[in-house]
């Protein structure tokens, strides 16, 4: 069995596209989005068509991220980065918030899981294998945990527990600006998992630069894989 799980798209159609494309040529058997689809600025809208396209041709499965459940969140005065979700907002059609604020937290399939959590971090750094393993509380059966949040691809051995990180289509921090996404292959406990890096269309920074909110700071990101505070 072929798994592609993605994750991070934060609202970049030109990473997402790249990331599609590869996926399609691997032909899994069952797609993954892991959430945080349309929180930033290269094209938004755009990144929801793509990912309802998606949905619609292979049944993806999603979970939800933190900026999925903001953007499902009425706007207030004390709002968290609310000049940014009122751009989203007016980029967006209607619903599309409410859709993914009400996404599950986990999915699982072929006897894994893939939730959305940083519990592979602490800080700046990863968290030991005792604190992961607390964090993640009780898996069942799952022999893979698929995460996403941190924007790192990261992979370990927890004794028959396979933790995984995807990594992110899009604004990466590690200072390659390149899209991600992974492919797991396996069956039966056994899985072997593959990260995948794709280059994509510069315009994607060119759109954040002429459009988005705080444009000039999502360019910088996108173009350098490297996060300014």
């Amino acid at each position: 069995m072929k798994i592609a799980v993605f994750g991070d798209v934060h609202g970049n159609r030109f990473a997402l596209e790249a990331v599609a494309r590869d996926i399609e040529a691997h032909q899994p058997d069952a797609w993954v989005n892991l959430g945080d689809q349309l929180f930033g600025g290269a094209d938004p809208a755009g990144a929801w068509h793509v990912q309802q396209q998606l949905e619609a041709q292979h049944g993806v499965l999603e979970v939800w991220g933190n900026t999925d459940e903001r953007l499902g969140q009425p706007l207030a005065e004390t709002t968290e980065k609310r000049e940014m979700l009122e751009w989203l907002h007016g980029q967006l059609p209607e619903g599309a918030g409410a859709y993914l604020a009400a996404l599950p937290t986990a999915v699982s399939l072929a006897g894994g899981a893939a939730r959305r959590t940083r519990h592979g971090r602490d800080g700046r750094a990863w968290a030991s294998d005792d604190r992961v393993r607390e964090r993640l509380g009780d898996i069942g059966t799952a022999r893979v945990v698929i995460m996403g949040h941190s924007h790192l691809e990261h992979v370990r051995q927890l004794g028959p527990i396979t933790v995984v990180n995807a990594g992110a289509v899009s604004r990466q921090k590690d200072g390659s600006p390149l899209a991600r996404w992974v492919l797991l292959e396996g069956g039966d406990g056994l899985w072997t998992v593959t990260f995948r890096r794709l280059p994509y269309d510069i315009d994607a920074a060119q759109w954040a630069q002429a459009h988005a909110h705080h444009g000039a700071k999502e360019a910088a990101q996108l173009r350098t894989g490297t996060s300014s505070k």
